[in-house]
């Protein structure tokens, strides 16, 4: 206890003081090796002061109490006895923390100003919280908080006793370029109507139709999303949208269904109820969001230009609810081999623009408001390779397969609408991908990509000649 661990067995005998005045620079590149190759930390194992721990349960206690509650004395005074109950139990690893100070200090206040007596009943930090049926995180989190106590009478009840809290991100834009759940990045043809997700919660249907005769790229111009019937939450809900109609509410004219699950605050600080399902319009006829609170799902549709764009996030376990007849799900699965324009996540860009015919019109870059802002319908321009990319550029900052995706898109197409549209997409991932650490794909074979293979390579490198180093030393 107490002594310092570092990256490799053997690495603390480094630590004795002759070694340390003769080898200091070495011990300093050696810790900087450490941390840049992030495999493992230098730490020193001492008890760690909770206070904030503590805080947080009184906060969690005490939250929904308001002084017109009936019996609001008695239970903050019995939080204030936790309160301070907690802060004793780790007061000896916080003796020179200030936060801890300042808490204990506040909580004799408090104490002083309710008249709250030391002795007596105290709350418990893990009250019963009672899950609500058409909120699906408060429902997991509820199962996944007594799973433990409740592993055998929850085994075969739809599988809730072993909730997963896992989300997964799909998203579909461009010529289309298909995001799957695995994050596989997939360019194909898919001309016609296609399931991206069909499980007993969702369908996700797009219809796509090609963009430019004689290229096999195609874009979405129709998407219909079914919600199907959840009991004591919601009946079935329909949501269709076409290039030009995209509508803010289902086909039935709603805007929402089932019974209000609980109240939301929102950005002018005005109180409303959300319910189980409902439709949010950001920007009419350009950009709709679906909420279905009771399974945990946000669809995100956009118009740029004459086409669609998708984007959706949707718990794992939900996404796994299904049989062997809805197995055809490009979301699930990505798309057939045989529908595949990529190369195993290689886009090969047209080696020259296509041929667009004699109505093609040669204009001069568009101004927009907003980087958002889609160009006017037939604003096509014959763009080359670097033309194209620097185009990408105005938007895209870093060269991903977004970025790629949009080159790719302008070669093909010639349509600036598809570079709003990665954009769009981005931004999308960015806001549903539960992961940051994956948002960020880069093709095969990318300048980007080698760049980050040779960082792997350096780093592991790095790693066997600090190993190295230390057995010498030993």
């Amino acid at each position: 206890m107490g002594r310092a661990g570092c990256c490799c067995r053997g690495a603390e005998r480094l630590a004795s003081p002759s070694v340390v005045r003769r080898f200091r620079p070495l011990l300093l590149l050696i810790i900087v090796l450490c941390f840049g190759a992030h495999i493992g930390k230098c730490q020193v194992a001492t008890p760690q002061c909770r206070i904030q721990k503590c805080t947080t349960d009184f906060v969690s206690l005490t939250s929904h109490l308001t002084p017109a509650v009936d019996g609001f004395h008695t239970e903050f005074c019995k939080a204030l006895r936790a309160y301070s109950a907690c802060t004793q139990r780790t007061a000896k690893s916080c003796r020179g923390n200030l936060v801890f100070h300042s808490a204990v200090l506040g909580i004799s206040d408090l104490m002083s100003q309710r008249n709250c007596s030391r002795d007596g009943p105290t709350s418990s930090t893990h009250p019963e919280v009672q899950p609500e049926p058409c909120n699906y995180h408060s429902r997991t989190q509820h199962a996944h908080t007594h799973s433990h106590v409740h592993t055998h009478s929850h085994a075969h009840s739809h599988g809730h006793g072993h909730s997963r809290l896992g989300y997964l991100f799909c998203g579909l834009f461009g010529d289309p370029h298909l995001r799957t759940f695995k994050d596989s990045f997939q360019t194909c043809k898919v001309e016609g109507a296609w399931p991206l997700i069909d499980n007993d919660y969702l369908s996700v249907q797009v219809t796509n139709v090609p963009v430019v005769p004689g290229s096999s790229a195609t874009a979405t111009n129709k998407i219909t999303i079914i919600f199907k019937p959840y009991e004591g939450c919601t009946d079935q809900r329909v949501y269709q949208a076409v290039t030009d109609n995209l509508p803010a509410a289902f086909d039935d004219g709603t805007v929402s269904s089932g019974d209000p699950i609980h109240t939301s605050v929102g950005a002018d600080g005005a109180t409303g109820k959300v319910r189980a399902l409902w439709i949010s319009e950001r920007s009419p006829g350009r950009h709709v969001e679906l909420h279905a609170g009771y399974i945990g799902v946000t669809v995100i549709v956009r118009q740029l230009g004459r086409y669609l764009t998708l984007a959706v996030r949707i718990p794992e376990e939900l996404a796994q609810a299904y049989d062997a007849t809805q197995d055809l799900q490009l979301c699930l699965n990505g798309c057939p081999s045989s529908e595949r324009i990529d190369q195993a996540g290689h886009l090969p860009l047209p080696l020259s623009p296509p041929a667009l015919g004699l109505q093609l019109q040669q204009l001069r870059r568009p101004s927009y408001a907003s980087q958002t802002q889609a160009y006017p319908y037939g604003a096509t321009h014959v763009f080359g390779v670097e033309g194209a990319k620097e185009r990408c550029r105005e938007q895209l900052d870093v060269l991903d397969i977004y970025f790629h995706s949009c080159v790719f898109d302008l070669l093909t197409t010639g349509d600036a609408n598809f570079t709003v549209a990665a954009y769009s997409a981005q931004k999308d991932l960015e806001s549903l991908h539960p992961h940051r650490d994956r948002w960020r794909i880069y093709p095969r074979g990318s300048a980007t990509s080698n760049l980050r293979s040779d960082s792997q390579s350096i780093k592991r490198l790095a790693v066997l000649l600090l190993c190295a180093l230390s057995i010498v030393l030993m």
